[in-house]
C-alpha cells in the first residue's frame, strides 16, 4: 500500500433516512502506518482512494484480532471496545488530502484540526458546508431538525427532558476532543475544527471558530474568526474581532503574529507581523487610510493598511483630537503578562 493521509475508526449518528448527522473520532490517525492501511484492505476491502466504510458490530471481533496480531494495539483496543454497541461505525480512510465528499470525511478533517494534528489552512476543507447538516444539538445527542418535533414529544411522553443546546452546522469541540494544557471557560464557543494551541485560555466572551484559532500561550477574550491562526504569545482584547475569509476578507488570509495585543473592541482587516498593538475601540481595515509618523510624531507619508500587512513592531492608534489612524513602531508598547501566561 502507498502512503495514506488520513485514518480513523469512528462512531456515529444517522437520522432515519440512514443519512449520517455526525461522526465521533475517538483516535484519528495523520499519515498512518502502509501495514495498518494493509490490514483494513484485508479486512473491510478497502481498495485505495477516499472511503468512509461502514464497519457492522459483527466485523469489530475480527477486525480486532487482525489488528492486534499486526502490532496495532491501541488500534485493536480501540475496536474492541466498539462491539456490542448500537450506534452506527464507520471507518473513514483518507488516501489523499482532497475536497471531502461525505459527511464522514469532513468531520474527520474537523477532528484532525481539533486534535492539533494539522494547523489551520493545513488541511482541504473545500465544499465542507454542504457536508455538514444543519442539527439540533441536544442533551440526547444529535438530531435530524426535521425529526426534532417528534423527539421532542416522545421525550416529554416518557418524562424525560430534551434540551435543545444550539442549532447548528458546528458541534462544540469539547464534546469530540479537549485538547491538553487548555481553558475554555464557555465551551459552546469553540467550535469543533478549531485549533486550541497549549497554553491558550478562552475567556467567556471568547470565540473560536473552525479551522482557526492559536498557536499557545495566549488569552482570548475577542472572536477568531474562520481561517485566522494566532501566534504565540498574542492576546485578544474583550470584544475584539478578527476579520476572517467568511466575513468579508475575501481572499486575504488574516493571521496574528506572536507577542500581539488586539485591545478591547478592536478589530482587524489584514495580516499582523510580530509584537502588533491595536489600540482599543480601533478597527483596521485593508483600504482605511493610516498616517506613518516618525518617532518625533512627524508624518511621514499616508498608506493603506494592507501596506503594513504582516510588518512586525507596529503600534496603531487614532488621534484623539483629529480623529485620523496613524501607526508608529512598537518596540516598547507592549510587555504581556508572563504571569498570567504562566498560569493558562
Amino acid at each position: 500500500m502507498s502512503e495514506c493521509f488520513s485514518l480513523a475508526i469512528g462512531i456515529g449518528t444517522q437520522n432515519t433516512a440512514g443519512d449520517w448527522l455526525e461522526v465521533y473520532y475517538p483516535q484519528p490517525l495523520l499519515n498512518p502506518e502502509a501495514a495498518l492501511i494493509k490490514v483494513i484492505s484485508e479486512q473491510l476491502g478497502y481498495s485505495g482512494g477516499n472511503q468512509a466504510i461502514a464497519l457492522a458490530g459483527n466485523q469489530c471481533s475480527t477486525l480486532s484480532a487482525a489488528l492486534s496480531a499486526a502490532g496495532f494495539t491501541d488500534a485493536a483496543a480501540l475496536v474492541a471496545s466498539l462491539q456490542g454497541g448500537t450506534r452506527p461505525l464507520v471507518v473513514t480512510v483518507l488516501a489523499t488530502d482532497e475536497a471531502p465528499v461525505s459527511t464522514p470525511e469532513a468531520y474527520l478533517k474537523l477532528h484532525l484540526l481539533s486534535h492539533r494534528l494539522v494547523k489551520p489552512h493545513g488541511v482541504v476543507l473545500a465544499g465542507i458546508f454542504p457536508l455538514l447538516p444543519n442539527v439540533a444539538w441536544t442533551n440526547q445527542g444529535a438530531i435530524d431538525i426535521n425529526e426534532l418535533p417528534q423527539r421532542q414529544l416522545a421525550a416529554r411522553l416518557q418524562g424525560q427532558s430534551l434540551n435543545v443546546l444550539s442549532v447548528d452546522k458546528f458541534p462544540c469541540m469539547t464534546d469530540y476532543v479537549v485538547p491538553s494544557g487548555v481553558r475554555i471557560a464557555n465551551t459552546a464557543r469553540v467550535r469543533l475544527g478549531a485549533y486550541v494551541g497549549e497554553g491558550t485560555t478562552v475567556m467567556h466572551e471568547g470565540f473560536i471558530n473552525f479551522n482557526a484559532g492559536t498557536a499557545g500561550t495566549s488569552m482570548v477574550e475577542g472572536r477568531i474568526s474562520a481561517g485566522v491562526f494566532v501566534g504565540k504569545g498574542s492576546d485578544l482584547g474583550g470584544g475584539c474581532s478578527t476579520m476572517g475569509t467568511l466575513s468579508g476578507g475575501g481572499n486575504i488570509v488574516i493571521s496574528i503574529g506572536e507577542g500581539c495585543l488586539i485591545g478591547a473592541n478592536a478589530g482587524i482587516g489584514i495580516p499582523l507581523g510580530d509584537r502588533c498593538t491595536i489600540e482599543a475601540g480601533l478597527y483596521i481595515t485593508a483600504g482605511i487610510k493610516v498616517a506613518l509618523l516618525d518617532d518625533a510624531d512627524n508624518l511621514v507619508e499616508v498608506v493603506k493598511a494592507r501596506d503594513l500587512a504582516n510588518q512586525t513592531d507596529l503600534l496603531f492608534r487614532r488621534n484623539s483630537q483629529t480623529g485620523s489612524i496613524e501607526c508608529k513602531t512598537n518596540k516598547s508598547a507592549i510587555q504581556l503578562n508572563e504571569i498570567l501566561h504562566a498560569h493558562n
